[in-house]
Parts: structure tokens; sequence; C-alpha cells
């Protein structure tokens, strides 16, 4: 099977791909990269020996002449290609929309126009807005607050569209936030960990008790693997860990790590539409396709703090950006 994986070189696509190529996601026998390698997308995110076994192609998902040069009859499209951190989308919402919304859909009608092709969109928990309590189902109201998490929600609405329209196969998935190794340094987690590497204090936004739900970006791409090969057209699935933590939890478990108190965290003020709480439920993808996550949080936690420690050379010239 030919996999075309656009935002191939950024955090969640690079980990997808390196799976594949090391043997522990199964099915994909050619990969083919779209990648616009802008601040969160790096080829350094790959070695020189996994890079011979992909075929990259540096480029815009809202090219619609590159589109339609890559994609064939019969492909796998996997849109991880995004705009995803939500300050950004706070300052500069025009690049989400570009993006997340233009982006997709150009994709999709190329997609359409070449025929069975089956078109994987990755979203996030945060089309579903805050919640006070309980869990979000795949069947409840999509309700976004801020540019990043309306943009995706769009490109989703543009993919089921699509689907009912032209009859295409299109599978959704929403999942929490991911942690694990290449994530660009801007990100809650890698922000923590290389700012006390620097012994440097550690932002904490508002009171620190926002709650989200955290999975290791390996499961997560084990998920999206099931989804390809065991779901159907039109499926839209959670894809959670059932591991709640406040982002104050999130500092006091590095902090530990580290040895060090209280001390280093700062404090600043919140930013504005700033979601309290997000949790899923993800029952219908173990039951369905018998996906669950294997890593424990604490243990991934700290195999994450290592790799940052051992690959100081990777995150270093990013932090800059």
């Amino acid at each position: 099977m030919r996999a075309v994986i656009t935002g191939g070189a950024g955090f969640i696509g690079s980990n997808f791909v390196r799976r594949i190529l090391d043997g522990t996601l199964i099915g994909v026998s050619e990969i083919v990269i779209i990648d616009k390698l802008t601040y969160a997308g790096s080829l350094t995110n790959f070695s020189s020996q996994e890079r011979q076994n992909f075929e990259f192609i540096k480029g815009d998902i809202c090219d619609e002449n590159l589109a339609r040069r890559v994609i064939r009859k019969n492909d796998v499209i996997v849109n991880f290609a995004a705009e995803s951190h939500v300050d950004r989308s706070i300052d500069s919402p025009n690049s989400f929309v570009n993006t997340n919304i233009l982006g997709t859909q150009n994709l999709l009608e190329i997609a359409r126009q070449n025929d069975n092709n089956t078109f994987i969109q990755i979203s996030t928990d945060e089309v579903y807005g805050s919640i006070d309590s309980g869990l979000s189902f795949e069947t409840d109201n999509l309700l976004p607050n801020s540019p990043y998490a309306a943009s995706k929600a769009s490109s989703e609405l543009l993919a089921r569209s699509y689907k009912n329209t032209f009859d295409m196969d299109i599978r959704i998935t929403r999942c929490s936030n991911n942690y694990g190794p290449y994530q660009f340094p801007e990100k809650l987690i890698p922000v923590f960990i290389t700012n006390l590497i620097d012994s440097i204090p550690i932002p904490i936004y508002g009171d620190g008790e926002n709650i989200r739900e955290w999975i290791h970006v390996d499961d997560h791409c084990r998920a999206i693997n099931s989804v390809i090969f065991e779901g159907s057209s039109g499926d839209i699935f959670n894809i959670g860990s059932g591991v709640h933590k406040t982002n104050n939890q999130i500092a006091e478990l590095i902090l530990e790590s580290f040895s060090l108190g209280p001390e280093l965290i700062k404090f600043v003020p919140d930013r504005r539409g700033h979601d309290i709480r997000y949790a899923l439920n993800s029952t219908r993808i173990a039951n369905i396709l018998g996906f669950k996550p294997l890593i424990n949080f604490e243990s991934g936690i700290m195999e994450t703090i290592t790799w940052y420690k051992e690959h100081e050379n990777w995150w270093r010239p990013l932090k800059r950006n």
C-alpha cells in the first residue's frame, strides 16, 4: 500500500513514519511525505538512513498542482499537516484557516478526482470544547473555542461532506494531547523539560488547574494504523488514554524527576479562551478495533525526559524559533 503522509516531518507525523520504518506498524509498503517544513517540521526528525526509505516532497498542501502531482489512485492519504499551537492561532489565525481548512479541502478535492483513495483526517479533542465533567463522545456537538480548534472542526466537517456528497472513504480521528520524542519545544511538556535542563522556571498559565488527557505519540500512531487497516468509511474515533492530569500535576511530576521543587514554577497570565478540561470517551475504538493504549504514562514521561536530555542538539536550535 502507498501512503501519502502530509505533515510527515512534524511531531506526530514523523513518529508515525518512523514506526512504519522500524516495523512496529505494518501494511505500508511505500511512503511519500509532503511537508512545508515550517518551524514545527524538520527533516532532522529522521536519521539519514531513515530518509533513504521514503520519498520526501517539500510543499504546501494548499498547492493544487503539487497535490495533483503526488496523489494517485488507491493511495491512503493521512493528513497530519496542520498549524497546531493554540497560542499561535490567537496571534495569527489566518495561517490556521489557510492550512487547516483550505489545505484540507484541496487534498480532499484531488483525492476525489482520483477515486478509491482512503482519506484519514487527523483531528483533536479540542473540537469538542471545554467540558466541566463527564466525557466527550463522537456523537457530541463540536463546540471549538480557539481559532485552532475551530479550524480543525471545520476541516472535519469538510471531510464529512466529501464522504456524504461524493461517497469517499473518509475516516476521522480525534486524539487527546500527545507527548513523546521530537515534539516541538513550544508545547507544554517539552517546554517544562527543556527549561528545567537549563534551570529556567517553567511557565504555567493561570492557576494551573486546566485538565488534559495525555497519550504517548506511539500509542496514537498505533491507533491511526488500526483505523487505516481495520476501520471503515465514515468512521469517527476518539483516541484517548484515560489519563487526566492538571498542568500543575504535570509540572510536579517533571520537577520531581529533576529533584526540584515548586520554586521553579512561574505562574503567568492565562491565555484568552483557555479551555478548562478535555476528556474523551474512547470505548468506540476499543470495542470496534480493539485498540487500547499500551504505554504507562509515568514510564512514558520518564522516557521522554531522558530523550530530551540526550538530544539537546535537536531541540536547542528549535527553541530559538
